[in-house]
């Protein structure tokens, strides 16, 4: 698989999981540096928001956009943002833009989210911008794979999968 950078061609490391198959697990950290999996969310709708850089505009602008739509989701749904930034920075960076209802993860330690779900970008060893959401019973949903990592995802194509859902 492949995506591209401001029209250069980058490469994904592993396979996107096809929907209706059970959701890859995988371990990364919270921001107090505490192991989190997707087996922490059971039970729940999971939207798994993979981002680049928190520190990025696009993706700055793509995570405070899910903190505000999770206000109008049940409670049954958690929102994770993850990227390969440090968990440190990950909390600065919430704090600063004021983001509660979307918990930051970090795949830094050994990108296993990345690699379990496709999109760990070789050249970089950054996550490439997709969506996942994991139904309650643990089988993927949905899938959005942007194909130009400067773009935002198609926010209301996610959205509408979660609503089925709740």
């Amino acid at each position: 698989m492949t995506v591209t950078f401001m029209g250069n061609l980058l490469h994904l490391e592993g396979n996107l999981p096809a929907v209706g198959q059970k959701a890859p697990e995988f371990t990364v950290c919270n921001n107090g540096l505490e192991p989190r999996s997707l087996k922490d969310y059971a039970g729940k709708i999971v939207v798994l928001v993979s981002v680049p850089s928190l520190d990025t505009p696009v993706c700055d602008m793509e995570v405070r956009r899910f903190n505000k739509e999770a206000a109008a989701l049940s409670d049954k749904v958690q929102i994770l943002a993850l990227s390969c930034d440090l968990p440190f920075a990950q909390a600065r960076w919430c704090g600063a833009a004021g983001v509660q209802a979307v918990e930051s993860l970090s795949d830094y330690k050994d990108v296993d989210f990345g690699k379990n779900y496709g999109v760990l970008i070789q050249e970089l060893r950054l996550l490439a911008r997709a969506i996942f959401v994991v139904a309650p019973d643990g089988t993927l949903a949905y899938s959005q794979l942007v194909p130009e990592v400067t773009n935002e995802p198609d926010y209301d194509a996610v959205l509408d999968a979660v609503k089925k859902l709740a």
